[in-house]
């Protein structure tokens, strides 16, 4: 029971009925279209792989700038703790009785340790932005691929379409929406 099962539409049908005929009379007409229709085919699986492959790129660069972003927002929170001791220890120098020098020594320590949490806060997020930025510029590449695989995917229906009727129109039609994925492609491989 794990055979493939198949059920072909009826166009495919026609289509290959048609071919059948075409390449039994000779047809050259048929012939470019099938010729055509391959090559539009394999452009189309190539550009199907470079849209997945740039949308997983723009998820993982995303996830990486989340992961960085919840680091920075952990060394806040440290920032902030350090903060809320250091306020303590300055307040625990105005008390009377209490080690003042002690307190006071404790305040500017925690006053350093800050300042350079701080900076490895900053730094994170930075990083984050810059995941982010890259993520956002693989996502633009990825529509763009995705742009040039709906317009071969037209591009060979009408082919199929041209096929059946045998119209002139309908294959400078195909052949237009084919130079458009092509021109599409070749925005996405140039990152535009």
């Amino acid at each position: 029971m794990s055979e493939a099962f198949e059920v072909p539409s009826p166009h495919e049908k026609h289509v290959e009925h048609t071919t059948e005929h075409a390449h039994a009379r000779g047809d050259g007409f048929a012939s470019r279209i099938a010729v055509m229709t391959a090559i539009m085919a394999t452009i189309g699986a190539m550009l199907s792989y470079q849209a997945g492959s740039t949308e997983s790129e723009a998820a993982m660069d995303k996830n990486n700038a989340a992961i960085i972003k919840t680091e920075a927002a952990n060394q806040w929170n440290y920032y902030q703790a350090k903060s809320s001791r250091q306020n303590l220890s300055e307040m625990a120098s105005h008390i009377p009785g209490l080690d003042a020098a002690h307190y006071n020594a404790e305040a500017e320590r925690y006053k350093k340790e800050k300042e350079a949490v701080r900076q490895k806060a900053e730094g994170l997020e930075t990083q984050s932005r810059e995941w982010d930025a890259r993520s956002e510029e693989a996502l633009h590449q990825h529509h763009r691929w995705a742009q040039a695989m709906t317009a071969i995917q037209i591009a060979i229906s009408m082919a199929a379409i041209t096929l059946l009727t045998r119209r002139e129109w309908l294959k400078r039609l195909s052949y237009t929406a084919a130079a458009a994925s092509v021109v599409l492609g070749s925005l996405a491989w140039l990152h535009i």
